[in-house]
């Protein structure tokens, strides 16, 4: 499972459009949460840090690791 903190999140379509993100991701097997209130993100399967973390960006918000 992998945390991810997102930054830019403003409303529900920008959950919805960070989920569907992650979903695409090689290797993502369940998107668990996207939780606006918190500004992070919990992905489960085997996909790179690197390749979640640049699908956040592409759908236009920025994201770091959150442990």
């Amino acid at each position: 499972m992998r945390r991810i903190a997102i930054e830019g999140m403003t409303c529900g379509h920008c959950v919805q459009a960070v989920s569907k993100a992650l979903a695409k991701v090689p290797g993502v097997t369940r998107v668990s949460e996207v939780s606006l209130e918190r500004g992070e993100a919990v992905v489960e399967g085997s996909a790179t840090e690197e390749a979640l973390l640049a699908a956040v960006r592409e759908a236009g918000y920025e994201a770091r690791d959150a442990g």
